[in-house]
């Protein structure tokens, strides 16, 4: 008999219930039912931290529910990237960041962060 996977948090000794992967290249946390095998890039969590799981500011959240099933996937984590590809483009998206003020410009992008500077 294997024993249960438990939460990633530091000091927690609940048992998991959910796993979090973040997919950096669309600034989106995927929290999901417990994967099937603990991978290296994921973390497994009880469900009072998932409950409690917030996002960088402008990274989106995707909960899937626990009892919802599945999609015919080989792999968990594919599964969990095929829903983050379903959902909504980032124009249909509601955002709550605020406009650039007119007297800076982007000069670098790398990935979600942005170098801004004074148009001076």
């Amino acid at each position: 008999m294997t024993a249960p996977r438990m939460c990633s948090r530091a000091a927690c000794a609940r048992p998991a219930s959910g796993t979090l992967t973040y997919v950096y290249s669309d600034s989106t946390v995927v929290l999901g039912p417990l994967a099937t095998y603990a991978e290296p890039h994921a973390y497994d969590l009880c469900r009072e931290h998932a409950a409690r799981l917030t996002a960088p500011r402008g990274w989106e959240v995707v909960r899937l529910a626990a009892d919802q099933p599945a999609p015919a996937s080989r792999d968990d984590l594919v599964a969990l990237a095929e829903a983050v590809r379903q959902r909504p483009e980032p124009e249909s998206r509601p955002t709550d960041a605020r406009p650039e003020p007119e007297s800076v410009t982007e000069t670098n992008r790398r990935g979600h962060l942005r170098v801004l500077r004074d148009r001076d």
